[in-house]
């Protein structure tokens, strides 16, 4: 084992853990990546790491992997993550299961700190619209109308607070907000307009005046290895204080890609959410070493390189 530990990351072939591969690797970490039974090849993100296939829903799968790892440290991102599915699928509830099951296990194997992922759908977005840790995060986790996502994370964070607390062990909690980067679903919002545009299709867009903020998604996986790497203790955003109203953002890829005139905005309805949706990140700057790699415009560039280099047409 190397002197800053051994560490499992669950989820490690998704578009965020993959991510958070090189930068443990780079702290000295011996890195075990765990990928679905059912995964295909292995990412090149995760060359250097142990890569295990194992079904994390399964109760005894969990409990074999952490006797056979015994890792110090974890990382967990493996959830329900389907673009038009993950929002108020019956398999919440069966990651919070068998969430709260590895946890027990990593502790009863002599696990030292955890840090798990959540997000950003855990707050109340009727507020200001800049989400702080604690003081604007949704009252009752399971109250009618909540969304079984946001439920089930909250209620997860709840879990593993308490359980620390009460049983010594060291863990943070790391709410995710808006990313984007190879590797991202095609159907979200920045892979849609880079896609349409490098096929020379209009983009159909809403009006643009929501107002977000966008995280190179190599930059968070890198700050929840920088967390898991810290003392920071509890939630904290993660996420980039570069507000941007949407119809700049999809300008700015309109102006990289040289097609602006087949940006349609208003061509689609809007969803539901809050005009203004943005991290506050003072913990994850202050308290961590994290600093990110990528400015907006240099992302973005990286973003559709890596599109371009795709074939036409294809899911990642």
């Amino acid at each position: 084992m190397t002197a800053a530990g051994r560490v499992l990351v669950t989820g490690a072939s998704g578009f965020i853990g993959r991510w958070s591969v090189p930068a443990l690797l780079a702290m000295g970490f011996e890195v075990h990546a765990v990928v679905s039974a059912a995964h295909g090849a292995v990412p090149d993100e995760l060359q250097g790491a142990a890569v295990h296939r194992s079904d994390l829903l399964g109760e005894a799968a969990i409990a074999a992997l952490i006797r056979r790892i015994l890792p110090t440290h974890m990382l967990h991102f493996a959830w329900i993550a389907q673009p038009g599915v993950y929002w108020q699928s019956p398999d919440n509830f069966r990651w919070l299961s068998a969430s709260e099951h590895l946890l027990r296990c990593f502790h009863a194997a002599g696990g030292r700190r955890i840090v798990m992922a959540g997000s950003c759908a855990e707050y109340d977005w009727s507020g200001s619209g800049v989400c702080d840790e604690y003081a604007s995060v949704l009252a009752d986790d399971m109250a009618a109308g909540t969304p079984a996502y946001a439920a089930c994370k909250l209620r997860l964070q709840r879990v593993l607070a308490e359980f620390s607390a009460r049983q010594r062990v060291s863990s943070a909690w790391g709410r995710i907000f808006f990313q984007y980067g190879p590797y991202e679903h095609p159907e979200r919002l920045v892979p849609s307009v880079i896609r349409s545009l490098l096929c020379d299709r209009e983009a159909l867009c809403t009006h643009g005046r929501q107002i977000r903020s966008f995280l190179h998604v190599a930059d968070v996986g890198a700050a929840f290895a920088a967390m898991l790497n810290s003392p920071v203790e509890g939630p904290v955003n993660v996420g980039s204080d570069e507000p941007i109203m949407l119809a700049e953002l999809i300008a700015r890829i309109a102006s990289k890609i040289g097609r602006p005139d087949l940006v349609r905005l208003g061509a689609r309805a809007s969803s539901p959410q809050p005009p203004r949706l943005l991290p506050a990140t003072r913990r994850l700057r202050e308290e961590t070493a994290w600093r990110p790699r990528f400015n907006l415009d240099d992302g973005l560039s990286d973003a559709i390189r890596w599109w371009r280099g795709q074939p036409a047409g294809t899911a990642p």
